[in-house]
C-alpha cells in the first residue's frame, strides 16, 4: 500500500511536469516554423510510444471464459479460459498486421508493457486485468481482422476451444494513454 501511494504521489507529479512541459512548448512552438516542426514531432513521438490518447478505426476484440459447461463434464478446463499467452499472441498479431495502438481493458499496450499470469488473474502494466477482455486496436481494419479470424487463425483456435470469442470493426475507437513510467537506465544516444 505504501508502494501504491508512492506511485500515485510520483504519478500526479509527472501529470503537472507534463502540463508544464506543454505550456512551455506551447510557447516555443509561437516563435519560429522550426519550432512548429519539432512540436508536431515531438507530438508524433508522444502517440507512437502510447504517451497521449489516440482514435481512429480498428477492431474491438471481445474475449469470454465460458461458464456454461460443466466442468465435470470436461477434461480440460483450462481451454475454457483466457489466459495470458492467449493475450500475448492476440496482441502479437495485431502488431504484425499494422495495429497502431493497442489496449487491453484500457490498459495501453507499449514496449515495456508486461502481461504475466498472477494465480488466477492477470496484470497488465501491474494493474490486475480480468474477463471479459475487451481489446482494441486501432489500425487497418479488415488486414486486422482477417489476421485474427482467417481459417486456422488464432481467434478461431480459441473459440474452437471453448472461449466466447467476438469481433468487431469501429470507424470510432479511444484508446487511453499509457499511464506508467518508461524507465531508461542502461541505454544512452549512439552520439554520446
Amino acid at each position: 500500500l505504501s508502494l501504491q501511494g508512492t506511485y500515485e504521489t510520483l504519478y500526479k507529479e509527472l501529470e503537472k511536469k507534463d502540463a508544464e512541459l506543454e505550456t512551455i512548448r506551447e510557447q516555443a512552438a509561437n516563435k519560429s516554423d522550426e519550432d512548429v516542426k519539432n512540436e508536431q514531432e515531438i507530438t508524433n513521438n508522444q502517440k507512437l510510444l502510447g504517451l497521449t490518447d489516440v482514435s481512429g478505426a480498428g477492431v474491438i476484440i471481445n474475449l469470454d471464459e465460458n461458464r456454461e459447461i460443466d466442468s465435470s463434464e470436461v477434461l480440460n478446463i483450462s481451454e475454457y479460459l483466457v489466459h495470458e499467452e492467449d493475450l500475448l499472441y492476440i496482441v502479437n498479431e495485431l502488431f504484425n498486421s499494422g495495429a497502431d495502438a493497442i489496449s487491453i481493458n484500457d490498459q495501453r499496450i507499449v514496449s515495456t508493457t508486461s502481461i504475466v499470469c498472477d494465480g488466477n488473474i492477470i496484470r497488465i502494466n501491474g494493474k490486475m486485468v480480468g474477463v471479459p477482455i475487451t481489446i482494441k486496436a486501432i489500425g487497418f481494419p479488415e488486414r486486422m481482422e482477417y489476421a485474427l479470424s482467417r481459417p486456422g487463425g488464432y481467434l478461431q483456435l480459441m473459440a474452437d476451444g471453448g472461449v466466447k470469442v467476438y469481433i468487431e470493426r469501429s470507424d470510432n475507437i479511444d484508446i487511453p494513454k499509457y499511464e506508467g513510467v518508461y524507465s531508461s537506465e542502461y541505454i544512452s544516444r549512439g552520439d554520446e
